[in-house]
């Protein structure tokens, strides 16, 4: 990770520190820690890459394929739906199989 950002690398750096702490009663109690403050903290740095997209959209006039490309990894849609505040699904929902009815069931 040699072109790595430095905050990321500061990052990284904060959770090998979690790593290091060789009591485990205290590891587990830090990360837990952590991990409560992180749905805070992962919206605020949502919310900070959101205001920035919007800025290169309209004060630089960036293109979603531009910003696409500044943020990496993603495509032009992507970028306008973080741009909307528009958040990603993780996984799509599961199909539930449709119930036969049964012979004896009263017709809906």
């Amino acid at each position: 990770m040699a072109n790595e950002r430095e905050e990321v690398r500061r990052l990284r750096e904060a959770i090998e520190a979690f790593t290091a702490i060789e009591d485990d009663a205290a590891c587990a109690a830090a990360v837990s820690a952590a991990l409560r403050d992180w749905p805070e903290l992962h919206a605020e740095l949502r919310q900070l890459r959101q205001d920035r997209v919007n800025a290169l959209r309209e004060r630089d006039r960036r293109t979603w394929p531009e910003i696409a490309e500044i943020i990496g990894g993603i495509t032009p849609e992507r970028a306008q739906q973080i741009g909307k505040g528009l958040r990603g699904k993780k996984r799509p929902d599961p199909v539930k199989p449709r119930k036969k009815p049964a012979e004896d069931d009263p017709p809906a």
